[in-house]
């Protein structure tokens, strides 16, 4: 990706006539120039690391696999966050990691954690470079320096087991490498959340990943069936003697949502899938939020099985924000809320589970719309973040949070989280479009995922956004809700996360920090 934008330049969705006038008039977001500036003249902080430091990581991993090039900097400095791509606008000095280490073994990195740890180094395992809450900001806290992991080297598909329906692939694979290497197999992982085209395995299961299709395969650490983690104490297997144990508690749980904090996942075992025979498509109207939850509710709870299933409020459904092609261009605005349903399988399977949430659908009230907005939605579901770009570029604040609450408690989290949201900005001498959608679902409750636009107010267009993100964490923490779902904690959600963990338990997370990680080198300033 480029070091400023989500995607590539090539991937660039110039926003719509409808959009254009929607963020200017309504919002006021109307922008004078386009303040992108190129990574050549970009300014980074100063290396820290003296030509001996260099000397001994190249002793371990090779010459050709450290760096403290400023192009290899630069894209390891900041993650997707809109705070982050204002950095780069900013034109602020970005601290950037101190130097870029790529391994090609779990010893090397071993070796490296051991060194950083007696030179008192900060580590930051990077992947894809997809985080949206500040997960791979180069913080060094109390440390000398900081240098940035990067696991492109463990790249392979290891071993497929096609009679156990498991594959163990290496952390730095791609989602899309993972899919066609397993497609190979006739297989797939069927993990797609919408930072797929470039976010990688081990950040998958580092962050909790909840991919778009999680109604029928699940989250990503439901998947997880072993980890490779290398620590500064050792390097560790969990989850390999059995797919399912009693001894003791299961170990796995530290590392999944453990941000690289706890040690560097190297290659992950997981359950597969075949690659579907069969997709079956239906989209349906309800006429309230509440309604069109109501029906997801039933439908997870009767077990009807919709591989994907997903609604959206009335401000999405009516901006149309599930098509990236016609976005602002609804043909009917007063639909209701669109929820998508879309079915995976044997031609069967497909149509028993299609017919039977079908009917249930229909008998709570809902309208058919056919599948053109399910197969609208599944053509552009993962260029939505690429838009971002024009919207900044127009002036506006364009940012995602998501929390997950129970069914019985939905509205009162989305009635408190958009009034704390829309009041922030309106402080700020802002409107805002606030939409709301759901996209995953457990018996028990759901997810709660949240689109902001405004328009970009003040000389300090971060500090507008902080205030709105902390209104919307408040409300959460408030109104019993988590603080993220899938998005993980990083440094943007630390303050918010004692009422998810209590302070027992973090006290126990800290114990287990403080025996993998005694000198505190593993991504500083995340999650603790």
């Amino acid at each position: 990706m480029s070091h400023n934008l989500w995607g590539t330049p090539e991937e660039a969705k110039p926003l719509s006539g409808s959009v254009r006038k929607l963020v200017s008039t309504v919002l006021g977001a109307d922008a004078a120039a386009v303040n992108r500036i190129p990574a050549a003249d970009v300014r980074l902080s100063e290396v820290r690391l003296s030509d001996q430091d260099r000397a001994a990581l190249e002793r371990i991993v090779g010459q050709n696999y450290v760096s403290t090039e400023h192009e290899q900097r630069l894209r390891r400095a900041r993650g997707k966050s809109y705070p982050d791509l204002l950095d780069w606008r900013s034109g602020r000095v970005i601290d950037a990691p101190d130097a870029v280490v790529a391994p090609g073994t779990e010893e090397e990195v071993e070796r490296i954690l051991r060194w950083c740890t007696e030179q008192r180094v900060a580590v930051v395992p990077f992947g894809g470079g997809t985080s949206v809450v500040g997960g791979v900001a180069p913080r060094a806290g109390a440390l000398r320096a900081v240098i940035s992991l990067d696991l492109a080297r463990f790249d392979a598909l290891e071993d497929v087991d096609t009679v156990s329906m498991e594959a163990t692939l290496g952390a730095g694979l791609s989602g899309p490498h993972a899919e066609l290497k397993l497609a190979e197999h006739g297989l797939q992982i069927g993990h797609f959340p919408q930072s797929f085209p470039y976010a990688s395995i081990g950040g998958y299961a580092a962050t909790r990943s909840s991919g778009q299709n999680s109604a029928g395969y699940g989250r990503f650490d439901e998947m997880v069936r072993e980890l490779t983690v290398v620590t500064p104490v050792g390097i560790t297997r969990v989850g390999y003697r059995a797919p399912a144990s009693a001894a003791g508690p299961d170990l796995r749980q530290l590392f999944l949502g453990s941000e690289g904090t706890l040690g560097v996942i190297t290659r992950v075992r997981l359950r597969v899938h075949p690659i579907p025979e069969v997709k079956r498509y239906e989209a349906f109207s309800f006429p309230s939020f509440a309604k069109g939850a109501e029906a997801m509710r039933r439908v997870v709870q009767t077990g009807t099985g919709p591989t994907v299933l997903r609604l959206s409020d009335e401000i999405e459904s009516s901006i149309n924000l599930s098509s990236t092609d016609k976005i602002g261009d609804s043909e009917d605005a007063d639909s209701g809320c669109l929820l998508l349903t879309m079915y995976e399988g044997s031609a069967e399977h497909t149509r028993s589970r299609h017919e039977e949430t079908r009917s249930l659908l229909l008998a709570l009230g809902g309208v058919s719309r056919g599948e053109g907005p399910v197969r609208q939605w599944e053509r552009g579901r993962f260029g939505a973040p690429v838009l971002r770009d024009g919207l900044l570029d127009q002036g506006a604040v364009c940012e995602t949070f998501e929390t997950a609450t129970e069914w019985s408690n939905i509205g009162g989290v989305k009635k408190a989280v958009t009034e704390a949201v829309g009041g922030s900005l309106a402080e700020s001498g802002t409107s805002a479009i606030i939409m709301c959608h759901i996209s995953h679902v457990y018996e028990g409750g759901c997810s709660l995922y949240f689109t902001v636009i405004a328009g970009q107010r003040g000389e300090d267009p971060a500090s507008q956004w902080w205030k709105a993100k902390e209104a919307a964490c408040r409300a959460m923490v408030d109104n019993g809700a988590t603080i993220t779902h899938h998005h993980a904690v990083g440094t943007d959600h630390r303050p918010w996360v004692q009422p998810d963990m209590g302070e027992l338990g973090s006290a126990i997370l800290g114990s287990v920090k403080k025996t993998l990680d005694p000198a505190g080198i593993l991504n500083p300033d995340k999650l603790f």
